[in-house]
């Protein structure tokens, strides 16, 4: 199984549809403006210039979900801020938009862990009816503390996620979230966070209420995190638990067993783990009695060292 995202084909319950760019393929007709998320990605135009034309031939009132791709043309790589800039100075044009995707962009076009972005808050603050905000890549990710009532699914993908922006979510409300996953990365790639600039996020039940699926993964503290949640009080109301594609030992494993019990869970992924068949038999002794579904697929070891533990996606 490969674990480095590709292009998503469907966000916020639609078809990801790329407007298309100027040239003879285009089609005649455009599809309705809320059945399919809409697809900017530089390539043949600039950017701004596919941003401009979609103002201009779309009924964007009725548009409900953007996915952004490459923002950049060639090499010339820079941070998401010119993105957000565009889309928040025109948010009065997009009053139904409930989701928004940051870097929907595959290896071939920018490997995970080198696509920079910005001040992806203001994208919130924008839209207080937002519901759902994806990004992908975390170099130069600045969140800032904030409130927001109506965000349901928060989603950041990166190979190696710094503390700052961890921290900040810890410091904000969302009493409407339901959906949290973050892939925390390896320090190879900025992933500098310690199972401390979790603690907030573990212990946010006051500020996350609604919380159902709590997703740290792709990390190479993974037992760290995997003791921490087991501490945690917020994992009572969550239903379901994510904590793979990570480098996850018998010393995680052993973390989860015993701590709190997590018997009331629909789900635990434990998925690219590195623990020991004993162990992963006494997870599942434990936890499938009561109806728990495990996913405890191990990681592929490396034939060359197979002591070796690694994160699923770095670069």
């Amino acid at each position: 199984m490969s674990y480095y995202p590709s292009h998503l084909t469907r966000f916020h319950g639609l078809p990801v549809y790329a407007f298309p760019t100027a040239g003879n393929d285009r089609p005649t007709a455009l599809p309705a403006p809320a059945s399919v998320a809409w697809k900017l990605s530089a390539g043949e135009c600039s950017f701004e210039e596919l941003w401009r034309r979609l103002l201009d031939e779309v009924p964007t009132e009725e548009v409900t979900a953007l996915v952004v791709g490459m923002w950049w043309e060639g090499w010339d790589e820079h941070g998401s801020d010119s993105v957000i800039d565009l889309l928040t100075a025109q948010a009065d044009r997009f009053p139904r938009l409930r989701a928004v995707f940051l870097g929907d962009v595959e290896s071939e076009e920018s490997e995970i862990s080198w696509i920079k972005q910005g001040h992806v808050t203001r994208l919130l603050r924008a839209w207080p009816d937002l519901v759902e905000l994806g990004v992908r890549g975390a170099e130069g990710l600045v969140i800032e503390p904030l409130r927001h009532d109506g965000l349901r699914m928060l989603r950041i993908e990166s190979g190696g996620l710094p503390r700052e922006p961890v921290r900040a979510l810890g410091a904000c409300e969302f009493p409407a979230l339901q959906h949290l996953e973050l892939w925390l990365g390896t320090t190879w790639y900025g992933g500098d966070c310690s199972a401390d600039d979790i603690e907030p996020l573990l212990t946010a039940s006051g500020r996350l209420p609604a919380l159902r699926h709590l997703g740290l993964q792709n990390s190479d503290i993974q037992d760290d995190i995997a003791a921490a949640v087991a501490a945690a009080p917020i994992v009572a109301g969550i239903e379901s638990l994510d904590l793979s594609m990570g480098a996850l030992s018998d010393e995680g494993g052993c973390a989860l067993l015993s701590g709190q019990p997590l018997t009331h869970l629909r789900t635990l992924n434990l998925r690219h783990h590195f623990m020991s068949g004993q162990l992963t038999r006494r997870l599942s002794e434990a936890l499938e009695p009561h109806d728990v579904s495990l996913d405890l697929t191990p990681a592929r070891r490396h034939s060359w060292n197979p002591e070796t533990r690694y994160v699923a996606v770095g670069e």
